[in-house]
């Protein structure tokens, strides 16, 4: 359990680290770039959806390491053993899908459970900073207008911070 439990802090301060230095990097990098804030989203979509795609590579080896080097239990049949069953499981795992077809059992059920939360606070991270760098692009190439002055409207009227 030990080991496990190792591996459970190990991957939350990584995973953190990957998707820190990422949303980083393009905070720095993308104001320099003289390109419409449409593309400037997408590279937000695709460098978030880069970070995950580590994240996940990086539960499936350690999950694939613990199967195969530590015995600390098994996903679900033999077959599910393959690396390609490892990442296929963690990507459900760390969206909360959840399908249910490949079971972890013994100590792989905590880093199961802790992928899932994981993913679900990183990905959380993501949409925010998504909706973040949509207001400023779209401010900077005056589209948000509109939408700031209903935003700003909405706050007069109720209170709220929206």
């Amino acid at each position: 359990m030990a080991i496990t439990a190792s591996a459970c802090v190990l991957l939350l301060a990584l995973t953190t680290l990957i998707h820190y230095e990422v949303l980083f990097g393009l905070t720095a990098a993308l104001p320099r770039f003289r390109i419409p804030g449409r593309a400037k989203l997408i590279a937000v979509i695709l460098g978030a959806f880069a970070a995950h795609a580590a994240e996940v590579a990086l539960y499936a080896v350690v999950i694939h390491v613990l199967i195969h080097q530590f015995d600390l239990g098994t996903l679900g049949s033999a077959g599910a053993t393959s690396f390609s069953a490892t990442f296929y499981f963690s990507a459900e795992t760390y969206t909360s899908l959840g399908y249910g077809d490949i079971v972890p059992t013994g100590n792989l059920r905590l880093l199961a459970g802790f992928e899932a939360l994981n993913g679900l606070l990183l990905i959380g991270w993501s949409a925010s900073y998504t909706y973040i760098s949509m207001r400023r692009f779209w401010d900077a190439d005056g589209q948000g207008r509109a939408a700031s002055t209903l935003s700003s409207d909405r706050r007069d009227g109720d209170g709220l911070d929206c």
